[in-house]
């Protein structure tokens, strides 16, 4: 089979090798799935840089999310499975990722496709939907009506955050680096948007609010800009600690979250039961089929592109979700 192959530590560009391996055996648990689609993420980015937590050694393949069809499964895995269509978090971690025509995942990590997506759609869909979820629904106590900022509102988890927020009656801003991403975010649901590079973000939050600030903060990217927009916090407001697209967690200021009864709340999308990830799966799927969660994947790759898609996003030139299609 083709795949992607990370051999040293830099950038995309420079360190994905194409090379041809047999497909990977499914191990206990696991499951062999044919690649119809694969969701391109920052973390692919950050693996290939070895700043990832979760980075194997090398030689690996990169991938988490993945849309395809079963075709092997492992010890303790019900054969029925074989040739179900599902969409999955990869085996990644052991080096079979998806970036490759076929990959290994924890039949665990496997749902059903919801009906209304196609396999492209899938394949982008489930990691930035369950984090939105577990984040805004689980974490966040996120309420209609509430204000509700995204940062990183442009990128892929921003993006699942926005269209989840207002499916959920919130009012979104979203922040975002430019006018580009501003229209898209508006084209899923934002009520308004804000142009981080144009000055501080909490003066304007608190503005865009009437003064009222943020109920809740959804976070993927960390660093200084998070720092300035936790500044806008309302009154029992919620800081939620997602993910460091900036490359740094940002300082917390205890007595900033005093001041206002407010919270710092980490969200993992890890650790869940499968009943609870089901659940989750449902509650996801209804959204879909009642048309509030739409499709967000703005570009598809082809496999001979995948360097330079993820050379792109480690720059900060993708709008939206990027998924490869081998």
């Amino acid at each position: 089979m083709r795949a992607w192959q990370v051999r040293a530590k830099g950038e995309p560009e420079e360190v994905l090798h194409r090379i041809t391996l047999d497909p990977p055996h499914p191990g206990p648990g696991q499951i062999r799935i044919g690649v119809t689609a694969a969701g391109i993420g920052l973390p692919d980015v950050l693996m290939c840089r070895h700043t990832y937590p979760l980075t194997p050694p090398v030689p690996f393949v990169p991938g988490q999310e993945v849309s395809g069809v079963v075709t092997a499964v492992g010890e303790g895995v019900d054969s029925p499975m074989i040739g179900s269509r599902v969409m999955a978090v990869t085996s990644f971690q052991e080096g079979h990722g998806s970036f490759a025509e076929e990959c290994l995942a924890p039949a665990s990590s496997a749902f059903p496709v919801p009906e209304g997506l196609t396999d492209v759609e899938a394949a982008g869909f489930w990691i930035p939907h369950l984090t939105g979820w577990i984040g805004l629904v689980d974490r966040g106590c996120l309420a209609a009506g509430e204000w509700l900022a995204v940062l990183g509102a442009g990128g892929g988890s921003g993006i699942a955050a926005v269209q989840l927020g207002h499916a959920l009656g919130a009012r979104v801003i979203a922040v975002v680096g430019d006018e580009d991403r501003g229209s898209f975010c508006r084209s899923l649901g934002a009520e308004e948007t804000l142009n981080h590079r144009q000055g501080p973000l909490a003066p304007a939050l608190r503005q865009l609010t009437a003064g009222h600030g943020v109920d809740v903060l959804y976070d993927p990217v960390g660093g200084s800009s998070a720092e300035d927009a936790a500044g806008a916090l309302a009154r029992f407001g919620r800081w939620l600690a997602v993910g460091f697209a900036s490359g740094a967690w940002p300082e917390v200021h205890t007595h900033q979250l005093v001041w206002a009864n407010a919270s710092l709340v980490g969200v993992l999308a890890a650790g869940n039961s499968r009943a609870e990830l089901d659940e989750i799966h449902t509650r996801l799927s209804t959204l879909i089929a009642e048309g509030r969660l739409h499709n967000a994947v703005t570009e598809q790759v082809p496999f001979d592109d995948l360097p330079g898609a993820l050379q792109r996003m480690a720059d900060r030139r993708v709008v939206g979700k990027m998924v490869m299609v081998p």
